[in-house]
């Protein structure tokens, strides 16, 4: 009962009584976390130690960022958005870093930090890690559990996964393929941001017939590759083999998700996938997202979430800090209200 009454009491202690949370991505607000026994580790930007108890904290956010391996200005913009929902108090925002430092990408590593694959799709499906055995989905479960500790985060009622452009192609197939989401004991969603491409869990595929959007068989032989993972579930490798295709298709529907669309992503710009796999899903990020959606509902079942942000590109601070994006970002804030 007294303890009770105490974690009762810490919800109501004024914020300025507490520890002002990170606001700014410095080495101060810069955490490592071990990768199985390690000694390989990642790096991850946060508003609050994830071993320091805290009472007041309600939901996380972890949001993922793009090619650019930006973690800081992911983080940025992350801070601002719980910012202007007025949720920075009672929620701790997290950004992994996925450093590489292999092919086109230069990034300078720490001692013992996981170089994670530059070349192709690898580290946005949960591929392996070079010279290691943890694949990249291995790093967000790692987060995700030690988030969900009831010791450190009592009070934790919700874990939102975000990730824009790459991020959005990691938090698509990631919702579909880990296996911690059920055993948390908090609940978890995902927002899908801008993403060049999903992964059909068949070879269905959109196209327009009259005006209408619709689905049939895809027949283009030109493109053999359509359905290979990360485009379908062909040829899996890396985390998602571990799971079986019904599997796989079982979690995407059950599981919590918004798909957020700029309006004015039309363009093939920032690293658009422009590959015949990724074109067959349709022809500009607007209307992959808004076809995947339609199939995951009107086909499969799901009751998935499309949220199209006007006047938004492929702008992650738009798309992120925009009023559809704070109502799923921080559910609980526009619950209570």
């Amino acid at each position: 009962m007294i303890r009770a009454l105490a974690a009762i009491a810490m919800l109501w202690i004024p914020a300025a009584a507490r520890a002002a949370p990170c606001m700014m991505p410095t080495d101060a607000c810069a955490e490592w976390v071990t990768l199985g026994r390690g000694p390989a580790r990642s790096l991850i930007y946060r508003t609050s130690p994830l071993d320091t108890r805290l009472e007041h904290v309600r939901r996380a956010l972890i949001i993922i960022h793009d090619t650019t391996r930006d973690a800081q200005d992911y983080f940025r913009t992350a801070v601002a958005a719980a910012l202007l929902a007025g949720a920075l108090d009672d929620t701790i925002v997290i950004a992994p870093h996925f450093g590489s430092s292999n092919g086109a990408c230069a990034d300078t590593l720490a001692a013992n930090e996981v170089n994670w694959p530059c070349e192709g799709n690898s580290w946005r499906s949960g591929g392996v890690a070079r010279g290691g055995e943890a694949t990249s989905f291995d790093f967000l479960d790692e987060i995700v559990r030690r988030v969900a500790k009831k010791t450190v985060f009592p009070n934790l009622i919700a874990i939102v996964v975000a990730g824009h452009s790459a991020g959005g192609q990691f938090v698509t197939r990631y919702e579909m393929a880990n296996r911690v989401h059920d055993s948390l004991g908090v609940p978890m969603s995902y927002v899908v941001a801008n993403p060049s491409s999903y992964a059909y869990p068949d070879g269905t595929r959109p196209a327009s017939a009259n005006g209408r959007l619709e689905f049939g068989a895809f027949l283009d032989r030109s493109c053999p590759d359509y359905d290979l993972w990360p485009y379908g579930l062909t040829a899996r490798t890396g985390y998602a083999a571990k799971l079986s295709v019904p599997q796989l298709k079982k979690q995407l529907i059950e599981r919590p998700t918004t798909y957020l669309l700029g309006q004015l992503d039309v363009l093939p710009i920032a690293a658009f996938d422009s590959s015949c796999a990724a074109l067959a899903q349709g022809p500009t990020r607007l209307a992959r997202g808004q076809a995947f959606a339609a199939y995951v509902d009107r086909l499969l079942g799901a009751h998935h979430t499309v949220a199209v942000v006007p006047l938004c590109g492929h702008n992650p601070r738009c798309m992120l800090t925009s009023q559809a994006a704070l109502r799923v970002l921080f559910p609980t804030v526009h619950e209570s209200h």
